[in-house]
């Protein structure tokens, strides 16, 4: 056990961290087989621990930043690690079957629940915090950007791919006079997104993106690539090739990763968004060539940051309300979920990008917009 305890703290090192330490990004240990559990089992020990309340930290999200700017996680690799891999490889984690998987476990939650999370339009990725004050008007900015990027115009039709509870569906219908097509494999968004979406000209359907056939003026898709899978890449952009009018802009907005992966972190994996992959530009770039012209790459990965923070400040705040519904091991696996992403992105591992894609021949040259 000391060794196992010896190791942990010399890994932690390298990242400024230490255990019972007084910084408010050490590690308070309450058992100690913790030491042993990380290092034979990874971020999937780590998580579960924290989870299991083996261990605290005041600042979570520093603690994360901490970790990934030291690159802890090439230097931990547990043999269990493999079985991802081969899992990975073997598999298509996000086939037609198992793509309705991550809809069940995670936006199915309950539409209460990111009621409270949320800003007021529920929009469930990435503000723009450029000249924002607060997380509305983050959202609303962000919003109100896809739009001009696009250059939407009033009676356009437009799909979004992965709508969520149809925040932009909304926005664009009221805003822009556009007619919106919003697919998403959650029941629960799909319910609430229509609710909200009443006595405008936009369609909500439950519908997986690869039984899309029709033509649209526009597509955006808003934090649903990351669900796709790095098997599906090609195939996800061809379905949006097929889709979009000649002349027509595809806007993707997405989480990216510094590196080529083809497996998720175990813990999220299995606690947060089953069957999901964080993209590189390789990745991207690999499956839209001789489909679509890169237009435009706008990297603002420093917002997510803030947009977490202001989840989690949501969810604390809200937390006598949750718990009537949810136990504190949801609410340690939730917390832990928000402020370990934060880290990453504070740490630039994690990036947000929105792509402006063309298809066909553009007389005009494209305006970069920010």
């Amino acid at each position: 056990m000391n060794s196992f305890k010896e190791k942990t703290e010399e890994i932690l090192s390298l990242a400024g961290i230490k255990i019972n330490g007084p910084d408010p990004w050490d590690i308070q240990v309450h058992d100690e087989r913790l030491y042993g559990r990380v290092l034979s089992q990874g971020s999937l020990g780590l998580g579960e621990s924290y989870m299991d309340g083996w261990w605290d930290c005041d600042r979570l999200d520093e603690f994360s930043n901490r970790l990934h700017k030291a690159h802890i996680d090439k230097k931990v690799k547990p043999m269990s690690m493999i079985f991802h891999f081969l899992k990975a490889r073997l598999t298509n984690r996000q086939n037609k079957r198992r793509a309705k998987i991550v809809g069940e476990k995670h936006y199915d939650l309950g539409n209460d629940f990111y009621a409270f999370m949320l800003d007021k339009r529920m929009v469930y990725t990435c503000g723009y915090w450029k000249n924002a004050n607060n997380l509305d008007e983050a959202q609303e900015h962000k919003l109100e950007l896809v739009c001009r990027k696009i250059g939407l115009e009033p009676g356009m039709k437009i799909l979004d791919i992965g709508c969520g509870w149809g925040s932009f569906a909304k926005y664009a219908a009221e805003k822009y006079k556009a007619r919106v097509v919003g697919i998403t494999v959650s029941k629960e968004q799909v319910e609430l997104a229509k609710e909200i979406c009443h006595g405008l000209p936009v369609e909500i359907r439950f519908q997986d993106y690869r039984d899309v056939d029709e033509k649209f003026d526009r597509i955006i898709s808003l934090g649903m690539f990351e669900h796709v899978g790095y098997k599906n890449y090609r195939a996800y952009m061809e379905v949006a090739e097929r889709n979009l009018k000649e002349g027509g802009l595809f806007l993707l907005h997405t989480i990216g990763g510094n590196e080529s992966l083809t497996v998720v972190d175990p813990w999220l994996e299995k606690y947060i968004f089953p069957n999901s992959l964080i993209p590189s530009i390789k990745q991207i770039s690999t499956a839209i060539e001789g489909l679509f012209v890169m237009e435009d790459w706008h990297n603002f990965g420093p917002d997510y940051d803030k947009t977490l923070m202001a989840w989690f400040a949501n969810c604390d705040g809200n937390w006598p309300h949750l718990k009537k519904q949810f136990d504190e091991r949801f609410y340690r696996m939730w917390k832990y979920y928000l402020l370990i992403c934060a880290g990453c992105f504070r740490s630039r591992s994690n990036q947000l990008w929105q792509i402006i894609l063309s298809k066909g021949d553009r007389k005009e040259a494209y305006q970069s917009i920010r």
